[in-house]
C-alpha cells in the first residue's frame, strides 16, 4: 500500500530540494521543488505501489531543473545595478553550492543525484545517457575536484 502523499513529501522533500539547488543553484530551486512536487502530486495515484519513489522524486526534480534552465536561458534578467558584493550570508554554506555549481555540468548532475539524492549510478546514467561507470567516473571527478576546490568537503580532513 502506497503512504499518504503528504508523508511522501515530509519523507523525499529535503532529498529533491538538495538535488534542485545542486542543479540550479539556490535562487531557482525552491521553484523548481515546488514545481516537481505539484508534478509528482498529479501522477502520484498511477504510480505502482512497489516503484523506487525517491527515483521517481529526482527523476522529475531533474526534468524540472533542466525546464527552469531552459526558461531562463530565454529571459533576460534586468538590474538597476550591479551589487559589488554578494548578498549575506544566511546560514547556508554557499561557497559549498559556488563549488558544486563550478562542476562540469555532467559532474555536477552526477554529484546531485549520487551523492545529494541518493540515487545509485545505474539510475543516474538512466537519466544522463551513458553507462553507470562513465557516471561512478564523472562522480569521482566531482568530488575529487571539490576535495580540491572546497577544502571542507572532508571536514577539514585530507
Amino acid at each position: 500500500m502506497k503512504q499518504p502523499f503528504e508523508r511522501v513529501v515530509v519523507a523525499h522533500g529535503p532529498t529533491v530540494l538538495r538535488v534542485c539547488r545542486a542543479v540550479l543553484g539556490a535562487a531557482d530551486a525552491e521553484d523548481a521543488w515546488s514545481e516537481t512536487f505539484l508534478s509528482a502530486l498529479r501522477a502520484y495515484p498511477d504510480l505502482p505501489a512497489d516503484a523506487n519513489v525517491e527515483a521517481w522524486l529526482v527523476t522529475i526534480a531533474h526534468r524540472k531543473s533542466i525546464d527552469v534552465v531552459r526558461r531562463a536561458a530565454r529571459q533576460a534578467v534586468p538590474v538597476a545595478d550591479v551589487p559589488d558584493r554578494p548578498a549575506a550570508h544566511d546560514g547556508r554554506d554557499l561557497d559549498l553550492w559556488a563549488a558544486v555549481a563550478a562542476l562540469p555540468e555532467k559532474q555536477r548532475h552526477v554529484v546531485a543525484y549520487h551523492h545529494l539524492g541518493g540515487l545509485p549510478y545505474d539510475d543516474v546514467a538512466a537519466l544522463l545517457g551513458g553507462t553507470a561507470a562513465a557516471a561512478r567516473r564523472a562522480g569521482a571527478d566531482g568530488i575529487a575536484t571539490l576535495r580540491t576546490t572546497y577544502p571542507d568537503i572532508d571536514g577539514g580532513r585530507r
